[in-house]
């Protein structure tokens, strides 16, 4: 991480600012020129929260002090003592969050483990399409974008983050899972950084970006207008929220695999994955064949994955979204995209 990102960053649950003592720094090519990051340290925050920065990446969910028990124990002399505070005092919040996140970010990292860098598509989009995709949802050009810093809530691959920046345009790119660290490798650009955060609890400073985009996480949380109340705290007045959503279809196939994922997607990861691979897989390459869909075999998984592995999956119509803008008083609410699985939706903070 470059040291200047510490300024955006706050604690998820105190909301406080955070301090750094920095344990590791390293170089990393950005912009064609070495520049000093920082690959290793430790984040301090109000009433004894902490949170690791590893392999550069700042990670800001709130169960890092027990997913990254083991750096944090080498990194921090009494990180025994701190922990049990920790605990002491927010053993509620702890366990809720483990609870509520340990399934959904297992099946993310599983999904894109799966992604070739070097030869596959996004959701079946070239880096050309994934940059055109993203303007027209967002409603904007790069032009527009030139002055504007973006906070993308649930980033993925990554991809979409890098194209920004190449682009000239600063963003901050955040996931659940551990699927930015490949994302974070390969990125070339000091325009874009990399975290690790939850958008029920972002990490970043409130009232503070031009956009906020979120592009089909909302619905993979427990609550989706729940988890769009928590998001859109992080945009600035005068500044813009989208977000993509699933919305309902009158399709029988559709509604059978949504029925069929409600079962399947409690089983182990592991085992799931097989059973697709063995059932809808060959079926799903078939017709896709048929109807002309070139993309490769991984992909192709990788949408299956998507589609049955979370935990949530939730299903929204235009008006019942609408809605959630009108009631945090945001204008000019329009819908910018409308496809086969889900739509996009912005808004205008006043």
């Amino acid at each position: 991480m470059q040291e200047s990102l510490v300024d955006l960053l706050r604690c998820p649950v105190t909301r406080s600012r955070l301090s750094m003592i920095i344990i590791k720094k390293g170089i990393k090519i950005l912009d064609g020129e070495e520049i000093e990051v920082i690959d290793e340290a430790v984040l301090f925050a109000a009433d004894s929260w902490f949170y690791p920065v590893i392999n550069g990446i700042p990670r800001l969910n709130i169960e890092a002090v027990i997913d990254y028990a083991d750096f944090l124990k080498s990194a921090i002399p009494d990180f025994a003592e701190r922990k049990d505070k920790l605990v002491e005092k927010y053993a509620f919040l702890l366990k809720l969050v483990q609870k509520k996140n340990k399934r959904t970010k297992d099946s993310f990292a599983q999904e894109w483990a799966l992604f070739n860098y070097d030869t596959d598509k996004t959701w079946d989009a070239d880096a050309a399409g994934m940059l055109n995709r993203f303007l027209k949802e967002t409603d904007e050009t790069v032009v527009t974008l030139k002055d504007k810093i973006i906070f993308d809530a649930g980033c993925g691959n990554g991809l979409l983050n890098t194209l920004l920046a190449k682009n000239g345009i600063t963003n901050i790119a955040m996931d659940f899972s551990n699927s930015i660290e490949k994302a974070y490798v390969r990125n070339p650009y000091s325009r874009v950084h990399f975290i690790q955060g939850d958008v029920q609890f972002p990490p970043v400073a409130f009232n503070h970006f031009d956009i906020v985009h979120c592009s089909g996480v909302l619905i993979a949380t427990n609550n989706t207008e729940l988890s769009f109340s928590c998001l859109e705290p992080t945009v600035k007045r005068g500044g813009k929220l989208s977000v993509w959503l699933y919305h309902h279809r009158k399709n029988r196939l559709h509604n059978l695999f949504n029925y069929v994922r409600k079962l399947t997607s409690r089983c182990p990861l592991g085992f799931q994955f097989y059973l697709y691979r063995c059932t809808i897989f060959p079926l799903s390459y078939v017709i896709k064949r048929l109807k002309g869909n070139k993309q490769n075999a991984r992909e192709m998984m990788i949408d299956i994955l998507d589609w049955f592995t979370p935990e949530f999956r939730w299903e929204h119509d235009h008006e019942e979204a609408r809605a959630w803008f009108y009631k945090r008083h945001y204008t000019h609410v329009q819908i910018t995209s409308d496809e086969v699985f889900g739509f996009n939706i912005t808004g205008e903070k006043i």
